[in-house]
């Protein structure tokens, strides 16, 4: 009860500033910088919540973001209409996989409630996790899985969701529908993951050259595949008119925009995603994009195999909420065998980015 009281008078408190890692312009590891002033996130939408930040687990598109990646596709997203300058982004909270508490929820929020623990996958349009609170849709946020810390949690939602949109949004797997899949070297995390989907479906699959635990794993191989992914020399290896379908994770788009005008990326990305569209359906096969999708009810079945002990969290190192830059330099040297997250702790969101 003494708690709850404490909880809800926190609640009550109206707080303008908390403490973040922001960057101001795009560039290295020395744009990072951590402040105690940093913008309070605020219900805008009834369908909102704000959720207190517990861990946030890093990705190598944190450090691609932080470079400048996507910066103008993003801008985009962010402002439509172009009605803001250019750089209104900045402050910007990096970080996209975040597990926390639910602090206070929009009119419209019926599935979830205060102090419920949940974790998400962050768009990369919003403001990330590297700050004491975080705001987010709904429709974005699951809840945690009971068998595991907020740590664990944290690094999962991003490759997750990714793998989950590949896979089943755009590959069309499902329970009752079970293609035979060929999973060859990809993005070590998404990777990793995709493999213990098709493994839990379950669907014949082979994987190759994944990295960690998964180098060599190999399941029921068939002779012919229904579903490959980024090997371009797969493409010959896909029989003919049998709906067979090439997808990839590495879109133009995003680094067209960055090269050209928004006009003129869309255009090109277009003329190339029509070209080889067609250049491999007139030969029976369906070549096609994934992408990355926030998604709350896709979580929600993550978390039942999480809870089934099907799936579990590999996190190779922890740092403080002061060790930021440091988390950033662990990402980007890479050769994971492993998640990276930062704890979020209150006593140390106090400290003024210390070593």
């Amino acid at each position: 009860y003494t708690d709850c009281l404490r909880w809800r008078s926190c609640l009550c408190i109206k707080r303008n500033f908390m403490p973040a890692w922001v960057i101001d312009k795009y560039g290295n590891n020395d744009v990072l910088r951590f402040t105690n002033n940093a913008s309070f996130p605020v219900i805008n939408y009834p369908n909102e919540v704000i959720v207190k930040v517990f861990a946030a687990g890093l990705n190598p598109l944190d450090v691609s973001m932080r470079g400048g990646y996507g910066s103008a596709t993003l801008a985009m997203k962010r402002d439509p209409l172009n009605i803001m300058q250019s750089g209104n982004e900045f402050p910007l909270v990096l970080g996209r996989d975040v597990s926390g508490v639910v602090m206070e929820c929009g009119l419209d929020v019926k599935y979830f409630r205060e102090r419920d623990e949940v974790w998400a996958a962050i768009p990369p349009w919003k403001q990330g996790s590297l700050a004491e609170f975080v705001v987010l849709s709904a429709n974005e946020i699951s809840h945690k899985p009971k068998s595991m810390s907020h740590t664990e949690a944290a690094a999962i939602p991003y490759v997750a969701t990714t793998a989950w949109s590949a896979l089943v949004n755009t590959g069309g797997l499902s329970k009752d529908n079970s293609p035979r899949v060929w999973l060859p070297h990809l993005l070590a995390g998404v990777s990793v993951f995709m493999a213990i989907l098709v493994w839990t479906v379950p669907v014949a699959m082979a994987a190759l050259r994944n990295a960690g635990r998964f180098h060599g794993f190999r399941a029921r191989v068939r002779e012919t595949w229904t579903l490959r992914f980024d090997l371009r020399w797969a493409l010959g290896l896909l029989k003919p008119w049998t709906r067979a379908k090439y997808m990839t994770l590495l879109t133009p788009f995003l680094l067209n925009t960055d090269q050209m005008s928004i006009a003129d990326s869309m255009l090109q990305t277009a003329a190339t995603v029509a070209t080889k569209a067609i250049k491999h359906l007139v030969k029976g096969v369906h070549y096609r994009w994934g992408f990355f999708a926030p998604s709350g009810p896709a979580l929600d079945e993550i978390r039942e195999m999480v809870d089934a002990g099907q799936i579990r969290a590999v996190v190779e190192e922890t740092f403080s909420f002061s060790q930021v830059p440091q988390a950033f330099e662990k990402v980007e040297k890479g050769h994971a065998r492993g998640k990276t997250v930062v704890e979020i702790k209150s006593k140390e969101n106090q400290k003024e980015g210390q070593k």
